[in-house]
């Protein structure tokens, strides 16, 4: 039992000991730096390292001994609006600008951003850099002409990034972006420099468009002077041209009509031979496309009561041997119809009297297997319907009056009166008879007698 509660001991203190560690293991998020400080080992020179910094990775942060905290790498935008700032010249401008910020990621920056950023806002930061950036600004305008800072802007912003960003490394930071959106000054300085280049570029202007005026002159009159000779020249070769033309016309011309007559005579022959020929050639297309007509018009005929001969044929093949397989389906159906029904009728004929010879064969049984006895058994469950067709053969006898003329003439001296009720009760057939009819007797105990003069009276009440 020790044995138990001890290796459970253990258990909860590894267990323990492993969600610890689990909890201390730190990952560093990519838009922030993980700063690790406390007892964080030592640098290379065998100094204490003030912290340990993480981007985008993970780190152990030992309990009791080490802390941790975030920066956040998120871009800071300053607005500086620098005014009368001296210059070389001595003279004060404003240059408006917005620089961007951040926390730089470089190893050795990273270490000044932990050292002295570490604990600050982004507002605290933001001023902070703003301060900077303002004595740098100052620094690099007051190193420079304005003419240098206004024509060319490339090297202002270079040597502003490069003072701005050598002192923000100094505190962990980097510049971004830098935006000079104008710059002014007081005494109207600039604006004279621009006053001055543009009349510079407008006499310019003016000047560059007279001298194309003269020389566009001076080119006009010789190329006039020129266009003068050479239309005289061409003028003369045009007309020299003109009469070797027209006589070589003339010549050529003679020589056209004496081949236009030679040309006129073969071709009028030749004509009239082609026509001779094409005339032929017609006649005898003629004949043999009215050949072959006769014959089409022949094929196209016989094809014709053919075709519609044997389409005929072909329907009222179709249509009896349609007719016939309707007739045949018919007779199938109804031979189907008529022994299916006769089948039915015979499966319940032959279902009824299975169930009747069953019942039959239950009652000999229970006859004890004697047949006569099995009769009897049946004749006395119907007993109750046959007494009752006995009553119901006289029961509906209608007699609205009887007279009899009693002479008092019986045999014994009684009436005939009673005699006649006496023979129409005779005329029913007495129960003890029926009996005996089904090969049995009534019981001693109800007398025969007795059985009869009941059943008279009964049907003398239904009378």
């Amino acid at each position: 039992m020790e044995t138990i509660i001890l290796i459970a001991v253990i258990a909860v203190l590894v267990l323990t000991t492993f969600l610890v560690i689990l909890s201390r293991y730190r990952k560093c998020p990519s838009d922030k730096i993980m700063v690790i400080y406390g007892k964080v080992g030592t640098n290379r020179d065998g100094t204490s390292r003030s912290a340990k910094c993480v981007h985008g990775g993970a780190s152990f942060v030992w309990p009791v001994f080490q802390a941790y905290e975030y920066l956040d790498l998120t871009p800071l935008s300053i607005s500086v609006d620098l005014t009368n700032a001296l210059s070389r010249q001595n003279i004060r401008i404003d240059v408006p600008s917005r620089f961007t910020v951040g926390i730089s990621t470089e190893t050795g920056i990273m270490q000044n951003a932990a050292e002295r950023l570490l604990g600050l806002k982004l507002t605290e930061i933001q001023e902070l850099a703003k301060d900077i950036i303002f004595g740098q600004l100052r620094l690099v305008i007051a190193t420079m002409d304005i003419e240098e800072i206004n024509t060319d802007r490339d090297k202002f912003l270079e040597a502003v990034t490069r003072n701005v960003e050598t002192e923000l490394k100094k505190i962990g930071l980097r510049l971004i972006n830098v935006n000079v959106t104008d710059i002014n000054d007081e005494s109207g300085y600039i604006v004279a420099l621009g006053k001055e280049a543009a009349a510079k570029a407008i006499n310019d202007a003016k000047i560059s468009v007279a001298e194309a005026d003269r020389l566009g002159a001076i080119g006009e009159a010789n190329a006039k002077r020129d266009q003068r000779i050479q239309v005289s020249l061409a003028d003369s070769e045009a007309i020299k041209g003109e009469n070797n033309a027209k006589a070589a016309i003339a010549e050529s011309d003679a020589q056209r009509r004496e081949l236009q007559a030679s040309s006129l005579r073969k071709a009028t022959s030749a004509e009239k031979v082609q026509a001779a020929k094409a005339l032929e050639e017609s006649y005898a297309a003629e004949q043999a496309a009215e050949t072959a007509r006769a014959a089409r018009e022949k094929a196209t005929l016989e094809a014709d009561i053919l075709v519609k001969a044997e389409i005929q044929k072909k329907e009222m093949e179709i249509a009896a041997e349609a007719q016939a397989e309707q007739i045949r389906r018919q007779a199938r159906g109804e031979a189907d119809a008529i022994y299916a029904k006769m089948e039915a009728q015979a499966r319940g004929a032959q279902e009824m009297l299975q169930k009747q010879a069953a019942g039959l064969q239950q009652i000999v049984a229970a006859a004890g297997g004697n047949a006569d006895d099995a009769m009897r058994l049946m004749i006395a469950d119907r007993l109750e319907e046959l007494v009752k067709l006995q009553v119901e053969a006289v029961k509906n006898v209608k007699i609205d009056k009887v007279t009899v003329w009693d002479g008092m003439n019986g045999k014994d001296g009684s009436s005939t009166t009673s005699n006649f009720v006496s023979s129409m009760m005779k005329s029913v057939p007495p129960l003890n008879e029926l009996f005996q009819m089904a090969g049995m007797s009534l019981p001693e105990y109800l007398g025969k007698e007795k059985v009869e003069k009941e059943l008279s009276e009964e049907a003398k009440e239904t009378i």
